[in-house]
């Protein structure tokens, strides 16, 4: 299969979709791999590091789309690329459409089969989903101390204290990979950290893992706006595989919260757990509601783009390969590939994306 690498387009976006070791493994599978010039080079990978492996360089996103079967990415595609999306086209790459019905529309209307990296499931696990969420996770912490700073809108406080200082308070909604990593690297600091979550045996589990500065408790609205009250840094860190992130916290519930507290939503990507969250960029990361700063970045790995990188290929290399192998129409009748295909050939094929926007779905073993 013909395998195309574009360079990510995406304001602030430096992460590429394959790296040498990768595109090494797809050519000896007997692929050939197009990469864009250039692409490589915020995450630190140079085109002569591709060409040394085997790949071939070419000059434009254009020629990667037009003679490409299969695109491997990192970033949905955007409005400027999907006139280079055809029919048959195979996608591999985080799409996240159940916050983007633009996106939707013009993938079903270019007939393109597209499957998600954030939905591919193995067990109950989310293994494409998960460094990313690594990062996400710690580095929501990383952003957030930094935005309690006075000069940035917050509440002029050290994330830790010292002694003699009370710690700020940090409060996490959800406890899965994002959650858990956010808890690490806040207790790290010596926050006083608070993760709610509807799943018992997920808080029994962080109990018995987490330090001493870390609690647990059982997640409702009326806990969640009692919570509020307290909070110094809010991290958004709720899932629904596929599907839209549920509103956990209210407009109204801005009011109640401290001056100057902060709200990072690593959820933005599905749109986001906080009513007020609406997605920004590193070159503008945050906004203000109701004296609460809100950093709602949609691609926050991007930020560190070679950790980033090499942390996604080292999870989406062997599924890039198996999918290469059995193309578009046996993937999708595969039992752990199939959870993967959101859209095929102008059909929806994830009920959490159908469900979003109230549209029929087929499931993706009967379409191709």
């Amino acid at each position: 299969m013909i395998i195309g690498v574009p360079k990510e387009i995406k304001a602030q976006e430096s992460r590429v979709g394959a790296v040498p070791a990768m595109v090494m493994e797809l050519v000896a599978a007997g692929n050939q791999v197009l990469v864009e010039r250039g692409a490589g080079l915020g995450a630190g990978i140079t085109d002569e590091d591709f060409e040394r492996v085997g790949a071939k360089m070419e000059a434009t996103a254009t020629a990667i789309y037009g003679k490409a079967e299969m695109i491997v990415k990192v970033k949905e595609p955007l409005p400027s690329e999907y006139a280079m999306i055809r029919k048959g086209h195979l996608l591999f790459t985080y799409f996240h459409f159940a916050a983007n019905r633009e996106l939707t529309d013009a993938m079903l209307a270019s007939g393109a089969n597209c499957f998600a990296y954030e939905t591919l499931q193995v067990g109950r696990t989310l293994p494409l989903l998960t460094p990313m969420s690594e990062v996400a996770g710690r580095m929501a912490v990383q952003v957030g101390a930094v935005c309690l700073e006075k000069h940035m809108g917050g509440r002029g406080i050290l994330l830790g204290g010292i002694p003699g200082t009370e710690p700020a308070t940090v409060l996490i909604l959800g406890g899965g990979v994002v959650g858990t990593n956010a808890a690490k690297m806040a207790a790290g600091l010596g926050a006083r950290v608070l993760i709610m979550d509807l799943d018992l045996d997920r808080l029994r589990y962080l109990s018995d893992v987490m330090p001493a500065n870390v609690s647990m408790l059982h997640s409702s609205p009326i806990a969640i706006r009692e919570q509020l009250l307290h909070a110094d840094l809010i991290v958004g860190a709720v899932l629904v595989q596929g599907a839209r992130a549920p509103r956990l916290v209210r407009r109204e519930d801005l009011k109640t919260m401290k001056e100057g507290a902060v709200i990072v939503d690593v959820a933005v990507d599905q749109g986001g757990c906080i009513e007020t969250c609406k997605p920004t960029t590193h070159a503008d990361p945050t906004f203000v509601v109701d004296r609460v700063v809100h950093y709602c970045v949609a691609n926050m790995p991007g930020a560190v783009p070679r950790t980033s990188t090499f942390g996604l290929t080292n999870a989406t290399m062997p599924w890039a390969k198996k999918i290469a192998a059995m193309g578009a129409a046996k993937a999708a009748k595969d039992p752990i590939l199939g959870t993967a295909a959101n859209v095929l050939s102008g059909v929806c094929t994830h009920q959490g994306v159908a469900d979003a926007f109230g549209m029929k779905w087929t499931s993706p073993d009967k379409v191709l």
